[in-house]
């Protein structure tokens, strides 16, 4: 049977609008309500931004045979055991006869600064990854296939974002790919390495301008994290759970 990708393009576009119009709405409350928030973080409390991306994910889900999964949506049944750490929140999650099926992690970030929240993303995404995997193999999950692990980030394409980086390493030379790479570079070398660690199924990051709100072009910058491989690698480990469960 085909995977159904649930014209994940369009619904992409729908969800990079929203994405901008709903920061926008958040800050423009804020503001008339006198409260405003330093920066941008005026345009990410309303904590909605992501919610299309969430959407189609779940579409993913239900047209590719696991209409009867639990999927898992809210804040306080969102989180699983860690090993490091008692617990870890997710953005989605999928169970289905027992089994967690897909654990989701949606991510964005605005400009200006892009330096150290890319770090800051980095270590997380590295680190929540290895909590996992390492819970998994002590059975925090009981006795199971390895589930579906995905991580999808929404960064702003802007001229901070595109611009070379230069870095200092005074002791030992940094990787020759990251010399002179901008942040979205480097969040795409991220996503790829994510994946060839096998600490994620698959990893993307989509990139938007800030005009997208109404046009809802986005851009991925390779194909191996690309939302193509991240959306037909989730239909495809939902096809063939629901081919062994049913």
């Amino acid at each position: 049977m085909a995977l159904d990708l649930v014209d994940y393009e369009h619904k992409a576009r729908e969800a990079v609008r929203a994405f901008w119009k709903n920061r926008e709405a958040a800050r423009r409350k804020q503001i008339d309500s006198g409260k405003t928030d330093q920066g941008e973080r005026a345009g990410v409390t309303a904590g909605k931004n992501m919610d299309g991306f969430l959407a189609l994910m779940l579409d993913i889900i239900r047209a590719n045979g696991l209409a009867q999964a639990e999927t898992y949506q809210n804040r306080e049944m969102l989180t699983l055991p860690g090993y490091f750490r008692p617990t870890k929140l997710w953005d989605l999650l999928v169970i289905y006869k027992g089994e967690l099926i897909a654990a989701i992690e949606l991510k964005s970030q605005v400009g200006p600064s892009f330096g150290n929240n890319f770090n800051n993303r980095t270590e997380e995404a590295i680190g929540t990854a290895h909590d996992l995997w390492t819970a998994f193999r002590e059975g925090a999950f009981g006795k199971q296939p390895r589930p579906f692990v995905g991580w999808l980030m929404m960064v702003e394409d802007a001229p901070e974002s595109r611009r070379p980086v230069r870095d200092f390493s005074p002791h030992f030379p940094v990787f020759g790919e990251f010399k002179g790479a901008s942040y979205l570079k480097r969040y795409d070398l991220l996503c790829q390495r994510l994946v060839q660690e096998q600490l994620y199924t698959t990893a993307t990051v989509v990139t938007a301008e800030r005009s997208a709100a109404g046009s809802g072009d986005f851009t991925s910058l390779s194909s191996m994290a690309s939302l193509k491989t991240f959306v037909t690698a989730l239909a495809g480990h939902v096809a063939a759970t629901a081919a062994r469960l049913e």
